[in-house]
């Protein structure tokens, strides 16, 4: 008798990003000569003074359990953090530190949402939402944006999205996949609706310090929203920590709480050792963040400059994180050596086996005309990269 997965199980698709990344990296392996323009996080090291807290934690016997949502020091670090980027003031127990910022996002999905409730989420959007909104037994209501909207949504487009069952929002500036980022006077719009249809508003902020121009945050825009916005943050992007997996809510005490206790059946507390680096991290030397940004940015124009060459190529310019999202639609509907390129999927299948270069497809990001691109590795990589796309785009029939 063969074995039943769930129902919940079968409803999960698996994320294109780490498969992309898993097929090039069995391509490697075998020796081939892959360019990896899939990558979700810096390239770039952690910084040494981070490393060197992780040690002294070790040291010092850092290494047992810690009270479940993250310890006092990790908790008042991120409390400083908020206040000293967000000009937002939050107590201990309106924190929970979990194993990354999509352990933080699922874990209030759960928490906060019910069978059939209604979530607006912008395309394009980051893979995980769907997914994790669909676990939580919510109904993703997808908004689409354009490149002429720069890919934010407007004000108007969240009034009309909501309906009886519509509980809440997801926003997410910069954003991932496109690195766009809202302005402050559309955030206020946007939370003003968001205060008339008494949403929940979920705001993913993990890019904030790699953007153009400093990015606003709407709980410091629009205060009233404070009893029923929770912000979501990591210190992976930023720090260069994804493998540390520490990321962190804040929001009002009784979710925070509910939580913490769900946390508890799961993973229980996040690492000990990665806690006390990421407070290191949030509260020591910040110059590192912005020698990062400033090297994201220079790379970003690099990479515009040389897709602005390839025809049919339209890439609208991101204000943050480290991705360029273009479209390839005028690609789509001819051949390659495996049959028709009918899908961005197949694109990107094309680019990884007959080019070398891994992409990620858009259709996990709810933009089929699309292929994301990271930037976050060397400018030779990036050259190379897209002069193999440029060839290999020209070779289609």
């Amino acid at each position: 008798m063969s074995l039943r997965l769930s129902a919940r199980a079968r409803s999960i698709k698996p994320s294109p990003t780490l498969g992309m990344a898993a097929e090039a990296g069995a391509l490697k392996a075998a020796g081939k000569d892959v360019v990896d323009l899939s990558a979700g996080e810096p390239d770039f090291d952690t910084p040494e003074h981070v490393c060197a807290a992780a040690r002294r934690a070790m040291d010092r016997g850092q290494t047992k359990y810690t009270p479940v949502g993250g310890t006092p020091e990790l908790k008042d670090a991120i409390r400083e953090k908020l206040r000293r980027d967000d000009a937002l003031v939050y107590e201990r127990n309106e924190i929970v530190a979990s194993c990354g910022g999509k352990h933080a996002l699922y874990n209030a999905f759960q928490v906060l949402l019910e069978e059939g409730d209604e979530v607006v989420v912008p395309a394009p959007y980051w893979v995980s939402y769907y997914d994790m909104l669909v676990l939580a037994g919510a109904t993703p209501k997808v908004v689409e944006t354009t490149p002429a909207s720069g890919f934010r949504m407007r004000p108007e487009q969240l009034e009309a999205a909501c309906g009886p069952k519509t509980v809440g929002v997801i926003l997410n500036s910069p954003s991932n996949p496109t690195g766009a980022v809202y302005d402050a006077g559309t955030l206020r719009a946007l939370g003003q609706v968001a205060l008339r249809r008494t949403l929940l508003v979920f705001s993913d902020d993990i890019y904030e310090h790699i953007a153009e121009t400093r990015v606003p945050n709407i709980g410091a825009l629009v205060p009233e929203l404070r009893p029923r916005l929770l912000l979501f943050n990591a210190v992976s992007k930023t720090y260069a920590m994804t493998g540390w997996r520490i990321g962190w809510a804040a929001g009002p005490a009784e979710a925070v709480t509910a939580m913490t206790s769900l946390q508890s059946q799961s993973t229980s507390n996040p690492t000990s050792i990665a806690q006390a680096a990421a407070a290191a991290a949030l509260t020591g030397p910040q110059e590192c963040v912005a020698a990062m940004a400033r090297e994201f940015l220079e790379r970003r124009d690099l990479v515009l400059d040389r897709l602005a060459t390839i025809p049919g190529v339209e890439t609208v310019k991101p204000g943050g994180a480290f991705y360029v999202f273009p479209d390839i639609g005028a690609y789509l509907g001819r051949t390659g050596p495996d049959g028709p390129i009918a899908s961005a999927q197949d694109l990107g299948t094309y680019l990884l086996r007959h080019v070398g270069v891994a992409t990620v497809p858009g259709e996990g990001f709810g933009a089929p005309r699309h292929i994301r691109l990271s930037y976050a590795t060397t400018r030779a990589l990036l050259e190379d990269g897209i002069r193999r796309i440029a060839s290999g785009l020209a070779r289609l029939r």
